[in-house]
């Protein structure tokens, strides 16, 4: 808890002292509260969103911890400087309406108040160990601080109503497609007799698959924004400003060709050095899982950045002119800002999510874990061509309670307390009928038998209370796991309405300050 302190301590110093320089530089304060507060948005962003992406590889013991948090600040901050573009919507998903606010200055405090709210909800979130949506965060956010300003016409309430439905869609899909993917290694490799040289043949396909999957996402997702600038590297596409996803999947298509045929025979030779089991076989998934967690990363730092920066660059852009606009250029600082901040809160307060996802949910493996990646992956695929707006989080936290909660727990672990029950019930009909066998034995005098059967008696209680403890033991494990699932499942569904509120409340405090 002392070490809580002595971050939260460096990381307000930090603030507070970036907040300093703004104003010396610039002698403006509502810039240097924006500054301020994004870079608090930022932070947060952080610690709480970042663990999606690298929590599986870290609890399947293919990452430490250090090394997971150095990796994803480095794809991280490389997303967000080389592919996070310089120009974003000022308003998030369209949520509310800019044309029916008429004054810049109410137009700032919406931007301020929705940064602010959005930071201190992932900050109570991330304090819980609740992995939750930053792009809902700030949606919720911009909406309440938006219904404050001009009332609830200002809000697209359909646009809303499809965010709601990504409550469920997320997690869902994410589910499917990561217990599809486990069931297939397991049933095609893991089961079978001679699972290394089924190994050989269907591994190399996985991971083919995975380049496509991985190629796919960062083109549709990482690297949207700059696709202008890189398309003319590759011949065989045509140049446009932003990728589809026919374009999109025919450069993954033949990334995925040459990965089959660069990893076959190092998976061939690999494969006879690893054990004949399933633990040998996890083995093999190992790199491939670092370099998705890599790329998501990168992916994540380019898309979500936004998150943070959005919002403050919409303030410097009306400050500059004046005018409310629908998109705003970001300036080379305040993407810098934005990423140094993602990095702060990784480093200082990433690990709580990244322990809860990647250990405290279910237990995880490098099968699972490379399960969960390509559920989070090819979800957001699909649903960015069906025009879902889903949540790589509700996503990637979905697939980890499909593989870990409701495969494993509930139908094993089920099963092994139903034995253990039976167990007891038998050990119990044992004691009773030793206790019955030793009476008759008092009654005729015969106290060799009595003493040999007490002992039997004492031994039968010790292994009674031993197999007692094993079914707390695994009763408190799935209840823990249903523990979880109900305070995640809960969070997310009030993430949206909870920084909307705070989003509201201060929106109220800044115009009653500056009227």
């Amino acid at each position: 808890m002392t070490s809580v302190y002595i971050k939260v301590g460096i990381s307000s110093f930090i603030l507070v002292l970036l907040g300093m320089i703004t104003f010396d530089i610039t002698g403006d304060i509502f810039l240097t509260m924006a500054v301020v507060i994004a870079a608090f948005m930022a932070i947060n962003i952080g610690a709480n969103d970042v663990a999606n992406n690298v929590g599986p590889a870290f609890g399947a013991g293919v990452l430490t911890l250090l090394t997971a948090l150095v990796l994803a600040a480095i794809f991280e901050a490389a997303g967000a400087l080389i592919a996070g573009g310089d120009v974003v919507k000022t308003i998030k998903k369209g949520i509310i309406d800019p044309g029916l606010i008429n004054d810049v200055n109410v137009f700032i405090w919406i931007m301020m108040a929705a940064l602010l709210a959005g930071g201190i909800w992932l900050a109570v979130a991330t304090y819980k160990g609740w992995p939750v949506s930053t792009t809902h965060s700030i949606v919720g956010a911009v909406a309440g601080a938006g219904i404050a300003a001009g009332g609830f016409d200002i809000v697209s309430w359909p646009t809303l109503g499809k965010i709601a439905a990504s409550w469920v869609i997320s997690p869902l899909m994410g589910a499917l497609i990561s217990a599809a993917f486990l069931y297939s290694i397991k049933m095609l490799i893991v089961y079978k007799d001679d699972c290394i040289a089924e190994a050989k043949k269907v591994i190399p396909y996985m991971i083919a698959i995975m380049t496509w999957a991985i190629v796919t996402y960062l083109i549709l997702k990482g690297l949207k924004k700059i696709w202008i600038d890189i398309s003319p590297f590759i011949p065989f596409i045509e140049i446009t400003n932003k990728p589809d996803f026919i374009t999109a999947s025919l450069v993954a298509l033949v990334a995925s060709i040459f990965v089959f045929f660069f990893v076959k025979p190092r998976i061939a030779i690999k494969a006879h050095q690893v054990d004949s089991n399933k633990d040998g076989i996890n083995k093999l998934f190992r790199i491939p899982l670092i370099i998705s967690a890599a790329a998501l990363c990168f992916a994540h730092g380019a898309n979500d950045v936004a998150n943070a920066v959005g919002p403050l660059a919409a303030i410097v852009d009306s400050l500059t002119t004046g005018a409310i606009s629908t998109k705003a250029s970001i300036p080379v600082w305040v993407m810098i800002l934005g990423a140094g901040g993602i990095v702060i809160g990784l480093g200082f307060f990433g690990g709580r999510i990244i322990r809860k996802v990647g250990q405290e949910i279910t237990d995880m493996s490098p099968i699972r874990a490379f399960s969960v990646a390509m559920g989070s992956t090819i979800t957001v695929i699909i649903a960015s061509q069906l025009g879902l707006p889903v949540s790589s989080t509700h996503i990637a936290v979905g697939g980890v309670f499909a593989i870990g909660f409701l495969k494993e727990h509930f139908d094993k672990k089920d099963q092994e307390i139903l034995e253990q029950e039976q167990m007891i019930i038998a050990e119990k009909k044992r004691v009773k009928s030793l206790s019955a066998q030793m009476e008759e034995f008092k009654a005729t005098d015969e106290l060799e038998q009595v003493v040999e059967l007490q002992e039997q008696v004492i031994d039968t209680k010790k292994t009674l209370k031993g197999e007692k403890k094993d079914l707390n033991k695994m009763k408190k494990g799935r209840d823990e796991l249903k523990q979880n699932l109900k305070e995640i499942g809960l969070a997310w569904i009030i993430t949206v309405p909870a920084s909307a509120t705070i989003a509201g409340m201060i929106f109220f405090t800044i115009r009653g300050i500056m009227i």
